[in-house]
């Protein structure tokens, strides 16, 4: 998957890599709730009751070779990573509130309006420290702004959002307090410097390439070190962290293996893992019966989409895009993927709220509703009449597409084969590449795809605020690349207006006209579920792979007394 919201991107059905960045809640820590489910199991337990010493281990899908979580191909996985290591000073708790971590920040972060404008002030923790021996103080602020916001193209991130609103970053009464000032009001200031970047990182080829197969622990902070990073094997191993100044990780070492999903179930089945990610039925199935495991799960705060790529030749006509949509039935989709897990929900219609949140309208169907009918119609309409068997060309070229996804599953196939058949009902072929999971960071750096099934990580509650990282034809997180420069505009405009009511209300407005590309188009959200040795604590499927914005810190991951 990717990251989010900010998003993150991941791969679809299996576990969603696409990161969208955390943004953060309103300004008096309030937000929107999580998409309406099952609330998350983690075996919550106090210090008290987990032991000190133990090992973990557990898999991702892959551990992406883009460590720095800012950068524009981070995924899902590189803040899993990062989270692990690197200083995280605000987070969210499941019903979407705010919590500030007095590690790193001494008192919650005091908000005004000076002469029409939102400030912020953080005032640091004295005693938080780079790896390195530096302070964590004013400077990584203003290096995590300016490599973020925006102005500086030489920068490729993952989203600018928010921090391109921001008019300053000064030194307040001392190094350990920063002053954010931004262009007039912010109201979802709290998302943004969840995490903040070693200023040694700042310069352009640093932050771009420096973290490319390279951690780099001395540019981190935390509990946790990074003991050993083996590329070879794809393991990474953390172990306390000395120089830490907070409670002490309650683990020896916790070791992430980068494994697609059938090695990672039969490594839980040999006992070489201790948890596993499994997002279908498939896997479900396979370990429902192993001994001393138990199953975890939790609401998936994510989406998982189809992108078009407008670029490629197959899908340059948006009316052929539009017919494709058509032919696509999103429920059955869904119905293939929940098979077997006892779960259900409505097709979401929009990607910049989930259902459930305040605010959220099935935006997608005002745009494009399921027809077959109407979809060979518009190829028809479009120059693509059917042939003698059924099947479309243009001037003697067939109307075919390649269906792309990552990491094989039998989940994953049945879906393949499904929008094989959909599409074939409607005159057109679609030939399904199926890929490694280990490719996927690169078919998203690269857009090698004409269709990609993958979807969007949530890493805050508040989706609104990261507008411009769904839709945006720069973004990072838009594959589809079916934007133009006049619904850009529209787009940025949403986030000048003063509250969080008017933005949510405008955002509807414009993702109707965003639909209008035909370059996304929702699919589910899902649920996250794990298999675990009992007696681990504060640990569930949201954390090892799956896709929600609420986690329990990793020094209280452990093994319950």
């Amino acid at each position: 998957m990717r990251s989010f919201r900010r998003i993150a991107a991941v791969a679809a059905t299996a576990t969603l890599a696409v990161t969208i960045a955390a943004c953060g809640g309103g300004g008096n820590g309030a937000g929107a709730p999580p998409v309406a489910g099952e609330a998350s199991s983690i075996n919550a337990q106090p210090r008290d009751n987990i032991k000190d010493g133990g090992t973990f281990t557990e898999a991702l899908i892959e551990i992406s070779t883009q460590f720095n979580q800012f950068q524009g191909d981070a995924t899902l996985y590189s803040r899993i990573v990062a989270r692990m290591y690197t200083p995280e000073l605000i987070s969210f708790t499941e019903d979407g509130g705010v919590q500030y971590n007095r590690d790193y920040l001494a008192s919650d972060p005091k908000e005004e309006t000076v002469d029409g404008n939102t400030r912020i002030t953080y005032t640091i923790n004295p005693k938080a420290t780079w790896n390195d021996g530096s302070p964590i103080d004013w400077t990584a602020f203003e290096a995590t702004w300016k490599t973020n916001n925006g102005k500086d193209k030489a920068y490729s991130v993952l989203s600018s959002d928010g921090y391109d609103r921001i008019a300053s970053v000064t030194r307040g009464a001392d190094d350990k307090q920063a002053v954010v000032t931004f262009n007039g009001l912010w109201v979802w200031w709290p998302g943004l410097f969840n995490w903040v970047l070693n200023p040694k990182a700042a310069d352009p080829k640093t932050f771009n390439e420096g973290f490319l197969n390279e951690p780099h622990n001395e540019w981190g902070a935390g509990p946790y070190q990074i003991q050993k990073w083996d590329k070879q094997n794809s393991t990474l191993v953390f172990e306390r962290n000395p120089k830490w100044w907070g409670e002490p990780g309650k683990l020896d070492t916790h070791t992430i293996l980068g494994m697609d999903t059938p090695a990672a179930v039969n490594a839980f089945k040999n006992g070489q893992l201790d948890a596993v990610y499994t997002p279908n039925a498939e896997q479900v199935n396979q370990l429902k019966d192993v001994a001393g495991a138990e199953k975890r799960t939790a609401t998936r705060a994510s989406l998982y989409l189809l992108q078009f790529n407008a670029k490629t030749p197959a899908l340059a006509d948006p009316a052929v895009r539009k017919a494709l949509m058509e032919g696509v039935d999103r429920g059955q989709i869904a119905k293939i993927v929940f098979q077997g897990l006892d779960y259900t929900e409505k097709v979401p219609g929009s990607l910049a709220l989930l259902p459930g949140q305040e605010g959220y309208q099935d935006n997608f169907p005002k745009v494009v509703t399921f027809d077959t009918r109407k979809a060979k119609a518009d190829l028809d309409a479009a120059g693509y009449p059917a042939g003698p068997d059924g099947m479309r060309a243009k001037d003697g070229k067939p109307l075919q597409f390649d269906f792309v996804y990552t990491g094989e599953t039998a989940t994953k196939k049945a879906v393949g084969a499904a929008v094989v058949k959909m599409m074939k009902d409607i005159g057109v072929t679609a030939n399904v590449r199926a890929l490694p999971a280990s490719e996927f960071s690169s078919v998203i750096a690269n857009r090698s795809f004409d269709v990609f099934f993958n979807g969007f990580a949530q890493s805050d509650p508040y989706g609104v605020a990261y507008f411009c990282q769904l839709y945006c034809t720069d973004s990072q997180l838009n594959l589809s690349q079916s934007g133009n420069a006049d619904l850009d505009a529209k787009i940025k405009a949403v986030g000048t207006l003063p509250t969080q009511k008017e933005q949510i209300a405008k955002a509807n407005e414009v993702e109707v006209e965003a639909f209008g590309t035909y370059g996304l188009m929702p699919i589910y959200s899902g649920a996250d579920i794990a298999f675990v040795k009992k007696g681990l604590a504060n640990y569930g499927p949201d954390w090892g792979g799956g896709a929600t914005y609420y986690n329990p810190r990793p020094e209280n991951v452990g093994w319950q007394k």
